[in-house]
């Protein structure tokens, strides 16, 4: 589980595939990974990885396709930064929101405000996302905790507003227009959703569309 508050950035520093396996060679800040040991999870970009090695500020995670396919990491390059935060322990605070570290879907920023000390930027994701997004509601995208400042259910966009810390610490601060991003919807409202459509299902009702 994580907490959604990034921690820093790393660099992709290798990418080594076999057969159906790509196996990422990881460079963090230094002290990033003390205290952490083989079978760790370590959530890149939002995708809660397990650690196969490590070596002082350096690890390796292998990634199978569904991550591969169902993710941006897919398609990243040696040298690209990611977002990075170890997994919640017992006793730390959570600042942000829970989070499994399991991609949902892959949004695309369609639009980027640049305000004096901050930034308003939009998402555009397929429509059916949408009834899990909610205005002032929790979403994670690259595995940051953001709340949304806007839904359009008929467009598939949704919005967000970066402070400067959230620019400082993320690589948020360097998305352009067209860059993909890794959605994981809040998994509270998720199961609110779904149980009310199957209830109204059951009973012979349709889900109001708005």
């Amino acid at each position: 589980m994580f907490t959604g508050i990034v921690q820093g950035l790393a660099t992709v520093s290798g990418l080594q595939r076999a057969a159906d396996i790509v196996t990422f060679s990881v460079s963090f800040p230094s002290g990033a990974l003390r205290g952490v040991s083989v079978g760790a999870s370590v959530s890149l970009d939002g995708c809660c990885l397990t650690l196969t090695s490590v070596r002082e500020d350096v690890a390796t995670f292998d990634l199978v396709p569904e991550t591969l396919q169902r993710s941006s990491l897919g398609a990243i390059t040696e040298g690209a930064e990611v977002n990075f935060e170890r997994s919640l322990r017992f006793g730390d605070e959570i600042g942000g929101h829970l989070l499994s570290g399991h991609v949902d879907v892959v949004c695309q920023i369609s639009d980027i405000e640049v305000l004096e000390n901050s930034r308003n930027v939009t998402f555009k994701v397929a429509p059916e996302w949408t009834k899990y997004l909610f205005t002032k509601g929790y979403v994670a995208l690259n595995g940051a905790s953001l709340t949304l400042t806007k839904v359009d259910r008929i467009s598939g966009e949704f919005g967000v507003s970066l402070i400067p810390e959230t620019l400082a610490k993320t690589t948020f601060c360097k998305k352009v227009v067209g860059d993909r991003v890794n959605v994981e919807v809040d998994r509270s409202t998720q199961a609110i959703v779904e149980t009310v459509e199957r209830i109204m299902r059951e009973g012979g009702a349709t889900p109001a569309q708005g």
